[in-house]
């Protein structure tokens, strides 16, 4: 089936307001493993934190490396200052046997690591061995000695080179087996290990070189650090010597808050990228106090107790974060310090009043909710206190009565209607946002949005939230943020690392779903990093040249969602095509995004007035054979975004646009060619 359409784009005014490039943000959160996945540590238990995972006395991820008949292991206190936990190895010497810990590992390569060992031995144990082996061949592919200078705690650095990539290999510390013999198995043979950490070199903010490389092609404009998880978050424990750091369970998602990233080591991320920070306090297990303290430490001079310390940390100049986000999701039953509207407004008030006594110059955000009753009462008794209101939309089968019962296109038409939802719950924001002159400055920071498909505990195979379909979806919403940037100004998509689902860097391939996922390794091929569709989609919109709106239309056909449940819009004509056009900051080029819904291709005819137009278009296009295509492991560029030379000429007698497929079409004045 084939249906035709006329895009109409008018250039002959343009907005006032301009779209602000921190409409394509992105959002970090310690979520399931996207601390794990985003950080360039390929080692777990590095502090040997968790507990022992079987019947010998080890932690977590670790194993013993041992031929010695009676070897023991045990758990103690870590050392003097450091978190987690020390693992003790006592060796015999009449076993005269090699010991130690092991630990399976993905490693890239070749490259060299930074290894830290904090140790401690008996005097007879002399030295030991880090080295790395593929565990297959047994093949060695780096090996270091590094001496063991004391029977007290020592840091020890060394470097390790990696021969080559190895994706099933094992990470071994051990002493060898021609230690010297002793005769005393009471104070002599004694090892204790507080951390053993592998770091590439060419990592940055202990973030992997190939994250970072992929997120600055992303273009974000700014990072927010927020999430379930920041509401029992307290920053100071995330800042100073990494190994005092303590080990913080996650209250949010289980398993330990990463203390491997904290406040310096985001903001030397987003520096890295040149993007703003945008920060989310705790305000459900904190205080006002704690959160001007760390507005203080971000911002403040070195005369200042906590600019002080964040110089004593090694970065004497302040931060100058603008930014600052109160509350995530407080309305949510999930979430530390949920509380009804008047309780969040009230506690709004208060962390407005000690964030701004801290630092006049910072923008606040305040927790919104698309139920607005909440926004009303927030905007009413706290409006003046903050300058922009959040919201996060996540759309699924969910609000429409489906299931995987659900015939599939019906399913996606639903993904597809996801931006109407958005229109819809910003219009209604907005009209309370305007309704007293109090709170009218305020504007909308979306600061989540994605796909969410329901019933999402329960997967056959891949996740639909990494599908062309939802790249379609992400796109027709991001065309919605566009039309109404006078008002949204930020935007967060979620998330950039793995992490829950919705991540659209993909690190390995491991799915990390609430509850349930494939064990990390089943591939072979959990170096692969590739993105998803909608990573596609955020790259080409992030990085093109739009300053303005101009008014765009589409004269197309439409589809229906036919909804089991009752909706608080009409789905019964939702156009084919959503279309939204700006031009840059001096006028010379247009710029149109593209989005055909439908499940059908459309001709599409185009009509530009009031620009007189170059002979050649280019056409950026995400399409692939069906609304189900993927990107994973083994095909990681199924779905990329393509680049092609369109003659103006034939947009006039009509283009086609391939069904559930994303354009871009960037169009220079004559003149500029």
């Amino acid at each position: 089936m084939k249906t035709n359409a006329k895009i109409t784009i008018d250039c002959s005014h343009a907005s006032q307001h301009t779209v602000n490039p921190y409409l394509f943000g992105h959002f970090v959160e310690d979520i399931r493993d996207h601390m794990e996945a985003m950080l360039a540590y390929p080692l777990k238990d590095m502090d040997f934190e968790s507990k022992a995972g079987s019947k010998k006395e080890i932690s977590g991820s670790w194993y013993a490396y041992t031929n010695g008949r009676n070897t023991k292991y045990a758990l103690e206190a870590p050392a003097p200052k450091h978190s987690g936990r020390t693992q003790r190895i006592l060796l015999r010497s009449d076993d005269e046997a090699f010991a130690g810990v092991a630990q399976k590992i993905a490693l890239k390569g070749p490259t060299d690591f930074v290894v830290k060992l904090v140790a401690r031995s008996s005097i007879e144990l002399k030295f030991i061995i880090v080295e790395a082996v593929d565990r297959r061949t047994e093949e060695l592919l780096g090996q270091v000695r590094i001496e063991l200078e004391s029977h007290n705690w020592r840091e020890h650095k060394a470097m390790l080179s990696i021969s080559r990539a190895c994706a099933d290999a094992e990470l071994r510390a051990y002493i060898p087996a021609d230690h010297p013999r002793w005769a005393d198995h009471v104070s002599t043979g004694m090892l204790w290990i507080d951390h053993l950490s592998i770091l590439p070199v060419d990592s940055i903010a202990r973030v992997k070189r190939e994250v970072i490389d992929m997120t600055r092609e992303l273009n974000a404009g700014m990072m927010r650090l927020a999430g379930n998880y920041i509401s029992a978050y307290h920053w100071e424990h995330g800042i100073g010597p990494v190994l005092e750091r303590p080990v913080m369970y996650n209250e949010a998602w289980g398993g330990w808050t990463s203390k491997y990233f904290g406040t310096d080591e985001f903001i030397r991320f987003c520096r890295e990228l040149q993007v703003e920070p945008l920060i989310c306090v705790n305000d459900g297990s904190g205080t006002p106090e704690e959160a001007a303290q760390w507005i203080e430490y971000c911002n403040g001079s070195v005369d200042t107790p906590m600019g002080a310390k964040r110089a004593a940390n090694g970065n004497p100049e302040p931060y100058n974060v603008r930014y600052w986000e109160i509350g995530n999701e407080v309305w949510g039953q999930w979430q530390v310090g949920t509380c009804p509207a008047d309780q969040f407004a009230k506690r709004t008030v208060s962390f407005a009043q000690a964030m701004k006594a801290a630092d006049p110059s910072i923008l606040l955000l305040a927790c919104g909710h698309f139920e607005q009753e909440w926004n009303k009462t927030v905007l009413d008794l706290a409006g003046e206190h903050f300058d922009y209101l959040t919201l996060h939309f996540y759309h699924g089968y969910g609000p429409f009565g489906m299931d995987r019962n659900t015939p599939a296109e019906d399913r996606y038409k639903a993904i597809a209607a996801f931006p109407e939802f958005t229109r819809h719950y910003i219009t209604k924001t907005t009209e309370q946002i305007l309704a007293n002159a109090k709170h009218s400055h305020v504007k909308l920071a979306i600061t989540e949005y994605n796909t969410m498909y329901y019933p999402n505990t329960i997967r056959k195979g891949l996740p639909n939230e990494h599908t062309l379909g939802a790249a379609v979806a992400n796109a027709a919403n991001l065309n919605e943020m566009i039309r109404c940037s006078d008002m949204v100004h930020i935007g967060s998509f979620s998330d950039l690392v793995n992490g829950w689902l919705g991540g659209c860097i993909r690190v390995g391939d491991y799915y990390a779903d609430q509850y349930c996922g494939k064990e990390p390794g089943w591939s072979g091929l959990p170096l692969t990093i590739y993105g998803t569709p909608t990573y596609e989609v955020l790259k080409l919109y992030a990085n093109r040249d739009v300053r303005h709106l101009v008014p765009a239309t589409a004269a197309c056909g439409s589809f229906a969602v036919p909804s089991l449940k009752e909706t608080p819009l009409s789905l019964d004509a939702l156009p084919d095509l959503d279309i939204v056009a700006g031009t840059n900051s001096d006028h010379t080029s247009v710029t149109a995004f593209i989005v055909n819904r439908s499940l059908h291709e459309v001709k599409a005819t185009l009509d530009l007035q009031h620009f007189e137009a170059a002979e050649e278009t280019v056409l950026y296009e995400i399409t692939g054979d069906t609304y189900d295509d993927i990107n994973s492991v083994f095909e990681p560029e199924r779905i990329i975004g393509k680049k092609k030379v369109v003659p103006a000429e034939q947009w006039q007698r009509g283009y086609p646009l391939r069904p559930t497929s994303v354009y871009v079409l960037e169009m220079l004045a004559k003149h500029q060619t």
